[in-house]
């Protein structure tokens, strides 16, 4: 049973559909768009935060995301509308973890002091290379250059919190060349660095052309991902997550609490919540969001509402921290579920023997090589869909 309280803790997402242009492996939902379709989104956004706001009485917010699209489209003026909408109907928390996507082409003079004046205190900076062909056959809006001056702006501008997105896997890519983002990136210390491994999407344009694209083969892809693991832990990075590494204190708050099913709530089109035991969504339709929103049909914006309970409760929880290199705290699942770990998933001794798992006391997670499979072995695992 779900506690609510005064401790009781929630994030917000906000979603901000716009976009520069498409990335060729890009499927959120995002756009062009001008002046005045993101001002009626600014305005249905406040609008729909309000509404929400007494659903979430007695809970304080201490994570906002603001992701896209590309949020940095909107300028200072705009986050402030919006932050100052979420501060004066959410408990918003003194030390909260404020969060900004942000692409390296909208650095605006003076962007980033008005973001970290309005209370955006993270920036997180898409990048993905940089080796500025690589950036090209991406279809990056952004040199290599631009995300350099992003950053150094971001510092001026008060950030002491910045993570970097990068990306291997991409076309052309090598092992080397990957290795000379990694040490450029290092170089530049920022707090957090994500690594994620391309995957074509359906829908994308590199869907289409997926047989003549020349992506690295499967060693090398993983080698990459040897190599971000070894080289980040040697520069003092945690990796804590699949793809995610910070420096001693700066994990994402906010992606933590997905990962450990704590309770959020989603802006916008195309936003997911999970909100007190209930995974819901919006539908991915700008259009259609700010006409639902000017309607007031709140409820229909909570789509394909799911009870997450049972067995199901179960292996969600099992999926989600098992990304985590925190991995599962064995009491903690047997309190939660009155059964223990093994008596629900099989013994995990040969897995243990194989390297692909550690069983420090009382918790149990992947090693580094037991988390470059580790979908495989949930699958095993897990039963979803059955």
């Amino acid at each position: 049973m779900i506690k609510v309280g005064k401790k009781a803790k929630l994030g917000l997402y906000l979603h901000i559909p716009f976009c520069v242009q498409k990335c060729c492996y890009c499927d959120f939902h995002s756009a062009k768009a001008d002046k005045g379709a993101r001002t009626a989104y600014m305005r249905a956004l406040c609008h729909h935060l309000k509404a929400a706001a007494p659903d979430a009485k007695g809970m304080t917010v201490d994570t906002v995301y603001f992701g896209g699209g590309t949020p940095t489209l909107l300028d200072a003026t705009d986050f402030k509308a919006i932050f100052d909408t979420v501060k004066g109907h959410f408990a918003l928390e003194e030390d909260a973890e404020i969060t900004a996507e942000c692409n390296p082409v909208t650095n605006a003079d003076g962007l980033m002091e008005g973001l970290h004046a309005t209370g955006v205190n993270r920036l997180s900076i898409g990048l993905q290379s940089a080796n500025d062909a690589e950036l090209r056959l991406l279809g990056r809006p952004h040199g290599f250059a631009e995300f350099l001056a992003t950053y150094e702006a971001a510092r001026r501008g008060g950030f002491d919190n910045v993570s970097v997105d990068l990306m291997f896997g991409i076309p052309d890519q090598t092992v080397e060349s990957f290795g000379k983002t990694l040490d450029t990136v290092i170089g530049l210390s920022p707090e957090h660095i994500s690594a994620y491994g391309l995957r074509i999407e359906e829908g994308t344009p590199f869907y289409g052309m997926r047989k003549s694209l020349a992506l690295p083969d499967e060693d090398a892809e993983s080698a990459m991902a040897e190599l971000a693991a070894e080289r980040l832990r040697k520069a003092g990075y945690e990796h804590y997550e699949i793809s995610n590494y910070a420096k001693a204190g700066r994990r994402s708050r906010h992606n933590m609490r997905y990962w450990l099913g704590d309770d959020y709530l989603g802006f916008g089109p195309a936003a997911h919540s999970y909100f007190r035991g209930t995974r819901f969504e919006t539908a991915p339709d700008t259009a259609a969001y700010i006409d639902t929103v000017e309607r007031g049909d709140f409820s229909a914006l909570r789509q394909n509402a799911v009870r997450i309970e049972g067995k199901e409760q179960m292996d969600e929880y099992v999926m989600l921290r098992m990304r985590l290199f925190d991995g599962i705290e064995l009491a903690d699942f047997e309190r939660r579920f009155g059964t223990t770990f093994e008596a629900q998933y099989g013994s995990v001794e040969a897995l243990q023997r194989g390297g692909f798992l550690t069983k420090d006391g009382d918790r149990l997670a992947f090693t580094e090589q037991g988390m470059r499979v580790s979908n495989a072995i949930l699958c095993d695992w897990l039963d979803f869909g059955h």
